[in-house]
């Protein structure tokens, strides 16, 4: 258990960028324990790239409340947990610009953090972040503008569907340093609004690794953009799966959570 079970706040900006992926690619580089969670026979993944403000523990004023940028890669997962069928993301990595969830990530909350630099340009309609590792590579590059409607190509019939889907996937299970064990941490948005969005440029470093994820076995679907939501992280017990992973996973997100 962590120190800190509760903090909330406000979701200045949230981008979901996702992607449809070939199950069967997916099902292999998953950690042992994870299985993908399909929509319509296609495995969903992404990024979410999200600016927080005034998140703080609950009684602590507004005021002394943390400003920052964050992304995490995520993949919509199911998992079996005291016999039952439990569904959420699984995320490999999280990158942060804040010291804080840097130096207590892991410690005081849960979930590693790892330090990238934000560009970040946004007007009303637009939205433009392109997320940098210390090293100067490009982990992530988006940029989109509001829309009417969701892409047609989109998997999801509309934005109604997608927004179900994703809000299933409120609990996220992060990568630690060791094997099997994940720390979990649950979005609880107390109120809700989305807009699709049109997409000018997107880039993933992990997903468009064809090393990793073949040519082919991995398709952009959308980006949906959230703002001004309050809403509350609450911890979860840490869940413990098979201990050996395989594939990219294993190798990847140990790589992932020891480097900065």
């Amino acid at each position: 258990m962590h120190l800190l079970d509760t903090i909330h706040g406000l979701i200045d900006r949230r981008v979901l960028i996702n992607f449809q992926i070939d199950q069967s690619v997916l099902a292999k580089v998953l950690p042992v324990g994870f299985r993908p969670k399909l929509y319509h026979g296609s495995a969903i993944g992404g990024v979410c790239m999200i600016r927080f403000k005034e998140l703080r523990p609950r009684r602590v004023p507004a005021w002394l409340g943390l400003r920052s940028e964050n992304a995490a890669h995520r993949f919509a997962v199911q998992w079996e947990e005291d016999g039952q069928t439990r569904e959420g993301v699984f995320i490999p990595r999280r990158d942060t610009n804040s010291w804080f969830n840097r130096s207590f990530g892991g410690r005081v909350f849960p979930g590693i953090f790892h330090r990238s630099s934000f560009d970040v340009f946004e007007s009303n309609e637009h939205v433009r972040v392109t997320i940098r590792e210390p090293d100067g590579t490009t982990a992530v590059d988006f940029q989109g503008a509001v829309s009417d409607r969701i892409p047609p190509s989109s998997i999801f019939p509309s934005v109604e569907a997608a927004a179900g889907f994703f809000s299933l996937g409120a609990t996220g299970y992060s990568a630690t340093r060791q094997d099997g064990r994940y720390h979990g941490m649950e979005l609880k948005s107390l109120d809700w609004s989305i807009q699709p969005m049109r997409t000018e440029q997107v880039y993933s470093r992990v997903l468009h690794d064809d090393a990793v994820f073949p040519n082919g076995s991995v398709e952009f679907d959308c980006a949906l953009l959230m703002r001004n939501i309050k809403h509350e992280w609450h911890s979860r017990p840490d869940l413990f799966l098979a201990e050996n992973q395989r594939g990219f996973m294993k190798k990847r997100s140990r790589q992932l959570v020891n480097a900065d």
